[in-house]
């Protein structure tokens, strides 16, 4: 059954919200003490799931496995102490369970920007409902405030983990003992739609039972001998084994479960039905499985006093004191980098470009963002504007950069740019910390890429993979900016026809507008619109006029969104619809024109939204770069060299 996702993740979204916050979590919980959240998990869950698709599978194991021993409290995440043998180790984990090395990556990222502040568990659960969302899953709001135990057991996680061996009967006493009805557990079984199983647990049911499809057993004894290969690895869906669908429920009908404990759901019994409809119906699947998952992550939690916040999620001293843990720089970054792998290069540009000359680039860009988004918000919406600026004059190439010399006037001082450019400090530090780890090796286009995407996530939006090995530019040109920044006077035709010129659609001109949903303008730039157009709520005209005189304060500032000005979401477009954009460029792209539609869509529908701003960013980062033996790698972003 084919089903429209917009429609779903409203229908989800607005009937989780109600319900979201069991016990004492919330999913504000973290809003005013680490806004950035959502975004650091997110990024690196997205750069994990590009370079080893199975991670998401891996990450949502974890996350259940640690849920089922105790409860929702990273217990599974601890290394053995001398006083205590943890959950590692016991028969449903032993090695079998991986991911640890992403939760640590998130980990370090999250302390960076919030220290102490932000559980283990807490992040495991985050991570496990976007490695869903990233393999085409439904997606769900997470209810957070969890706190981390501080130790964990080996005897609890042998005696309340499932094993593939069990019965139906077995699975429903055990889910029950957890507050899961059956629905949960048939719902929760559809996550082996992705993932492995290890030959030592598939073994009994392809030889000794009946209830399963003669092909399937033989094409699965090829790889699972009768005696040996016990960790030889079968994917659990054969069909679409790093898809999130209902493909499980669809081999389950025919025999082809690969568990015991799988085909136990569809062989006779009380659950016959619901397989049989989660089969038909993918939408009825996903519901299920999200409110299921909701009411996974509520089983026991600590809250309050009991537990603690660790600073490294593998270890805990007993005095509560967290020590952080000895991440080496080359495990990091090769968490942090893991989207480099990928093949995707657009003109010559390619994730991997830096992989072998500077493995540790984006691990430096990303912590160093997260220290200056913390400490300014704002920050995140200037360096995503400073990249804009730079690909729309001349291509990517980190000619906005570039100071004035005696024979060049750069950009800087363009119209647009003049006062109202910021962010290059940042630039500057970033690129020492490149230098001292890969001297004359990254652009500084590539390291002002990296950080606009960054800068994006750590504000709560999408990330996305970033195309590398641009080269710098060697002069810039005031002219140039001139004549190609888009005024914020522009009409919706001239904007639709400068982003063409860019080889942009108006999809992308509506989604990377969308930017505007964080950071500030000058009252010389909006002061047109709230005086004299017709097309703005007059409340909002009214206030915007108490700080943005008819003439005088031309430098004052107004956010872009008031209702959440450092927060990327989707408010910028309920603003449009409101009439209440700041800028009447901004307004233009909801005032009866072919851009209606979907201003409309993304107000209602933050995935459409982050997914066609990263596509657009990814567009607008591939313009014309400098590749090859052209331009120069800069040593100083300021100077050519």
């Amino acid at each position: 059954m084919a089903v429209s996702r917009e429609t779903f993740l409203t229908l989800l979204l607005l009937s989780l919200l109600a319900s979201a916050a069991n016990g004492q979590l919330s999913t504000s919980f973290y809003d005013r003490t680490c806004p950035m959240l959502p975004g650091i998990v997110r990024s690196v869950m997205a750069q994990a799931v590009f370079q080893d698709r199975r991670m998401g599978a891996s990450i949502l194991r974890l996350f259940f496995h640690d849920c089922f021993v105790i409860g929702c409290d990273a217990s599974v995440l601890l290394d053995d102490t001398q006083t205590f043998t943890g959950e590692k180790n016991a028969n449903g984990n032993t090695n079998s369970l991986r991911g640890f090395e992403v939760i640590d990556a998130i980990k370090t990222l999250v302390e960076a920007a919030c220290n102490a502040t932000v559980s283990c568990a807490d992040i495991l659960a985050l991570a496990a409902r976007d490695g869903v969302v990233l393999l085409g899953g439904p997606t769900w709001l997470v209810p957070l405030g969890r706190r981390d135990a501080r130790t964990a057991s080996i005897f609890a996680a042998n005696a309340n983990l499932p094993l593939a061996s069990s019965s139906l009967s077995d699975l429903i006493s055990l889910f029950a003992g957890k507050g899961l009805d059956a629905r949960d557990l048939t719902a929760l079984s559809g996550a082996h739609t992705i993932g492995q199983a290890q030959c030592v647990n598939f073994r009994p049911h392809i030889y000794g039972d009946l209830n399963i499809d003669p092909s399937f057993a033989a094409l699965h004894r090829q790889t699972c001998p009768a005696f040996g290969g016990d960790g030889n690895l079968a994917p659990l869906d054969l069909q679409t084994p790093v898809s999130f669908d209902n493909r499980y429920y669809q081999n389950l009908v025919a025999g082809r479960g690969l568990l015991h404990s799988d085909q136990e759901l569809f062989n006779g019994g009380s659950q016959d039905s619901l397989v049989r409809l989660y089969n038909s119906s993918t939408l009825a699947f996903f519901t299920d499985f999200a409110a299921a998952m909701v009411k996974m992550g509520n089983i026991s939690p600590l809250t309050g006093w009991p537990g603690e916040i660790r600073l490294s999620c593998r270890k805990c001293y007993r005095s509560s004191l967290c020590v952080m843990a000895s991440l080496s720089n080359g495990l990091l970054s090769t968490v942090v980098v893991l989207s480099l792998m990928a093949c995707m290069a657009q003109a010559q540009l390619s994730p991997s470009f830096y992989v072998t000359t500077c493995p540790n680039l984006q691990a430096i860009v990303a912590s160093s963002m997260a220290q200056v988004v913390r400490q300014e918000p704002r920050m995140g919406a200037s360096l995503l504007r400073l990249f804009f600026h730079d690909c729309f004059v001349n291509g990517c190439d980190a000619s906005v950069l570039l100071d004035d010399t005696p024979s060049m006037i750069g950009e800087k001082n363009a119209v647009t740019n003049a006062d109202s450019l910021r962010g290059y400090e940042v630039i500057d530090a970033i690129k020492s910390l490149v230098e001292a780890a890969c001297r004359s090796t990254v652009s500084c286009a590539d390291i002002l890429a990296l950080a606009a995407r960054d800068g994006v996530a750590l504000l709560g939006g999408p990330s996305w993979t970033v195309p590398l090995g641009r080269r710098d530019a060697r002069t810039a040109s005031i002219a140039a900016a001139n004549a190609d920044l888009p005024p914020v006077s522009d009409g919706l035709a001239n904007l639709t026809a400068r982003f063409a010129a860019k080889g942009l659609s108006l999809r992308d001109l509506t989604a990377l507008c969308g930017a505007h949903t964080v950071g500030a303008a000058r009252c010389a730039n909006f002061r047109p619109h709230v005086y004299n157009d017709a097309n703005v709520d007059p409340g909002f005209a009214t206030l915007r006029k108490t700080t943005c005189p008819a003439a005088g304060g031309d430098a004052t500032l107004a956010a872009l969104d008031a209702t959440s000005p450092t927060r990327f979401d989707v408010s910028y477009y309920r603003d449009l619809m409101a009439r209440r954009g700041l800028l009447h460029s901004d307004q233009e792209l909801f005032n009866g024109g072919p851009a209606d539609e979907l201003v409309r869509l993304y107000s209602t529908n933050g995935e459409a939204f982050n997914r066609d701003f990263a596509a657009a960013m990814v567009r607008m980062g591939s313009m014309s770069p400098l590749t090859g033996s052209a331009g120069e790698i800069r040593l100083n972003c300021r100077r050519a060299n």
